[in-house]
């Protein structure tokens, strides 16, 4: 489906097919861990997989090498690649589809390139890695690829709670009633779809963003607007996961969007959180981007 669609348009939009996951690997733990994730998709949806290495000669020669850097010194850096794609190329069986490519240039920006001239469909990356002159910083490199992607990010850290351990039961679908956050339902509820999971609509209403409400009757009023349009929005996308042949469960709930979200995640073991990256803002809407952030930077699934 296109990328922009009117609201009503995303709700209705086909769910996403994957057919191409990109995993961009610098060797650490958590591309690794990231990868697992990239590839049970894949088989899921049975794609194929494209492993990427980038270069990053410049940032990897410092900003005193004025003179240049000579060819075993750029020869060393793509052995360190291929050998940080043979980590998570490990991950993949002999009847995975998997593809191997080292690219040179900026990461995020080589990333998202490939991702635009191959038709990628996911992406799946860490959110930490390897620092130091010769690699790149994965955590900051994920950010900009989620800010800039037109495509699904998966992100993960290496965590006790990150492990694969069979198949995904159950999807939490984050909702703010934004067309982001039904687009993102949509991603999630396709992933939940292939794999029979269960699929957990959650609203979270920020209570503290009432506090500037100085009328009590208002605050009053608020909250409880809040938590209508919650039980709606949340209606809404158990009503697809049921239209998918789905198992659905809904909660609103009051606090910190994304601790909030992220304590639901641990109550109720979900495996995957889909969330967009943007949603609604102002008094009673929280911004799902500085929540989806939050949500990234802590998560252990």
């Amino acid at each position: 489906t296109p990328r922009y669609l009117s609201g009503a348009a995303r709700l209705h939009a086909v769910y996403a097919m994957y057919d191409t996951v990109l995993i961009p690997s610098d060797g650490s733990e958590h591309a690794v861990r990231a990868a697992e994730h990239g590839v049970y998709l894949a088989r899921a949806f049975d794609a194929t997989v494209h492993l990427l290495n980038v270069v990053d000669v410049q940032a990897a020669a410092g900003p005193f090498n004025a003179g240049g850097v000579d060819k075993a010194f750029v020869e060393r850096l793509e052995s360190e690649g291929r050998t940080a794609i043979e980590a998570v190329e490990a991950v993949a069986d002999e009847e995975d589809r998997v593809e191997t490519t080292l690219v040179r240039g900026g990461p995020a920006e080589a990333i998202l390139e490939y991702g635009s001239e191959n038709g990628v469909d996911l992406i799946a990356m860490g959110t930490h890695g390897r620092t130091g002159l010769e690699r790149y910083v994965a955590g900051s490199v994920t950010e900009r690829v989620l800010r800039l992607a037109e495509v699904p990010v998966l992100t993960a850290r290496a965590t006790g709670g990150s492990r694969l351990e069979g198949e995904y039961t159950d999807v939490l679908v984050p909702t703010d009633g934004s067309d982001h956050a039904a687009r993102a339902a949509g991603h999630g509820i396709a992933v939940a779809e292939r794999v029979g999971a269960r699929v957990h609509a959650v609203t979270a209403v920020d209570v503290e963003r009432l506090d500037s409400v100085r009328d009590f009757a208002s605050i009053t009023g608020l909250r409880e607007r809040l938590g209508e349009d919650g039980e709606r929005w949340t209606a809404a996308v158990a009503a697809r996961a049921e239209e998918a042949g789905l198992d659905a469960v809904t909660d609103v709930r009051e606090g910190s969007p994304a601790k909030t979200l992220l304590a639901y995640a641990d109550e109720h073991d979900v495996d995957l959180i889909a969330m967009g990256t943007r949603g609604r803002t102002g008094l009673d809407r929280y911004l799902l981007g500085s929540t989806t952030e939050r949500t990234i930077r802590r998560s252990d699934v």
